[in-house]
């Protein structure tokens, strides 16, 4: 659809949008500050397809979706995704009728190494396609933040050392990082150099429901032979002193003159105690040390929570004087996805056998405690709409974490896939959660956070990993019955208007 066809669609959905009446004079982004920026994000597996084309390698997720298609929702994948590799121009253009500032997508590391390393050999043609992209947005007024590793790894360099697994990742990860900051850096002034490590060590090396989808042998999940116990320890610590090697060379050779800033995406929910009780406060905490901070504890103090230190022993790493230099303070800012909240219990220590990182913290995970769920639901079945839990998860890294500049880079709800184009734009519980959820944010800023950008997930409808295309998170409808059509929602139209200046 070209931009003339987003405007005549737009008139006639924004007078819906009108009559919501939840975007007013007093609350629009003239209530945050004037440099605060309003984006969109995408992720390369997730939106890009062209799997196979422009000289791109195979990555895991082209192999593990082929290999174990029962794992994902209708043994779907994304081979084709949402084809933002040929249709980059259009979706641009969809951004900008959207009143957006800033895009965050990522960069595939198999479509400018297909071998995972350097000495394979450089695509010029995967370089040329990203530099085309941040040339686009660029002349449309569009920031890119970019991504560098979004789960998309290699495949060669998991056949050849396992991946994460092996240290060997630092060498090869700082070597890719460094090549997009020489590729694109005078253009790029945002960068995140891992989203999620949580996600991908917890899915992908213990519950075995994610690329590479390594577990222990009894889960019986249908997945390569690895050890829950243990692997999530030492791939979230081999990312950690990846990135810290990523920031490294990006500080030493690249920052003076590109003057960008980088960082790091981490995914927090927020828990609350199931019941009045110290030992549920205490689960609360232990729930929160060991997702965020099993990755902002380091990275601002050079060493992992206490909790997980006393509880997870000499299965986790240690940090070396040197490591502790690297990683340490290694960011600019701090990016913060955030989706739900969950109430914990405690799960006494006798009841537990160390089998793998997901019993460690003793903690009970619920949407509901005494019969009250922690908000509205949504169509995924663990994330329900609780907007006061990214307020508190704000404050407390404030005080927590010294106050480090932060900004959402993630935060979006998801539909389920079942109902036609002309019912799927009509999203008004989505801008509900926005308008609920930019409210927290404004809450927290005026508590003296200083965050600086909110990045909704996502740009589109896409390849929602094990969910496949069974959930919908687009604030832009694809239809994927008539050639993937683009449709902005009415909680797209809710941001045009929320972003008129």
């Amino acid at each position: 659809m070209a931009l003339q066809g987003y405007v005549i669609w737009g008139l006639l959905v924004l007078m819906m949008v009108n009559s919501l009446g939840h975007v007013s004079s007093s609350f629009n982004r003239t209530s945050f500050p004037s440099d605060f920026i309003f984006g969109t994000a995408s992720s390369a597996y997730q939106f890009e397809g062209a799997w196979k084309e422009g000289g791109k390698g195979p990555s895991i997720y082209d192999v593990f979706t082929h290999k174990y298609p029962g794992k994902f929702a209708n043994r779907s994948n994304g081979d084709v995704a949402v084809d933002f590799y040929h249709r980059n121009k259009e979706d641009v253009q969809l951004m900008k009728f959207m009143g957006m500032d800033a895009f965050r997508f990522s960069i595939s590391w198999t479509r400018i190494l297909p071998s995972g390393k350097l000495s394979g050999g450089v695509n010029k043609e995967g370089v040329a396609f990203y530099n085309h992209l941040i040339d686009e947005l660029i002349s449309n007024g569009l920031k890119p933040l970019v991504t560098i590793f979004h789960w998309d790894l290699p495949q060669a360099l998991e056949d050849e050392y396992g991946g994460w697994l092996s240290h060997r990742i630092v060498a090869d990860f700082a070597d890719f990082a460094e090549l997009c900051y020489k590729e694109f850096g005078d253009r790029v002034k945002h960068w995140i150099t891992i989203n999620e490590p949580w996600t991908f060590a917890l899915f992908g090396y213990d519950l075995g429901t994610l690329a590479p989808g390594r577990c222990s042998a009894w889960r019986n999940n249908d997945c390569p032979a690895g050890d829950s116990a243990t692997e999530p320890y030492i791939v979230g610590h081999h990312m950690l002193i990846a990135h810290g090697a990523a920031v490294k060379v990006y500080k030493e050779k690249y920052q003076a003159s590109q003057k960008g800033q980088i960082s790091i995406t981490l995914v927090a929910s927020w828990y609350l105690p199931y019941s009045n009780s110290n030992s549920n406060d205490e689960a609360a905490q232990r729930a929160l040390d060991f997702s965020y901070g099993w990755f902002i504890h380091p990275l601002t103090y050079g060493d992992y929570p206490q909790s997980m230190r006393s509880i997870v022993g000499k299965r986790l790493p240690e940090f070396t004087p040197e490591q502790v230099l690297l990683v340490k303070g290694s960011f600019d800012f701090i990016g913060l996805n955030y989706y739900t909240g969950f109430y914990a219990s405690n799960v006494p220590s006798a009841n537990i056998v160390h089998v793998s990182y997901s019993s460690d913290s003793y903690a009970n995970l619920t949407s509901e405690s005494n019969g009250k769920l922690i908000g509205n639901p949504t169509a995924v079945s663990t994330f329900y709409i609780f907007p006061k839990g990214l307020q508190d998860v704000l404050i407390y890294t404030k005080e927590k974490y010294n106050n480090p500049v932060i900004y959402i880079t993630e935060n979006g709800m998801g539909d389920a896939n079942n109902v036609t184009t002309k019912e799927g734009v009509k999203d008004y519980l989505r801008i509900y959660f926005y308008r609920r959820h930019l409210g927290a944010v404004q809450n927290a800023i005026k508590a003296g956070v200083k965050v600086k950008g909110f990045i909704a997930w996502a740009f589109l409808d896409n390849f929602e990993w094990a969910s496949g295309y069974t959930l919908r998170f687009g604030l832009g409808y694809v239809d994927y019955h008539d050639n993937l059509k683009r449709y902005p929602k009415l909680s797209a139209l809710w941001f045009k208007k929320f972003n008129l200046k």
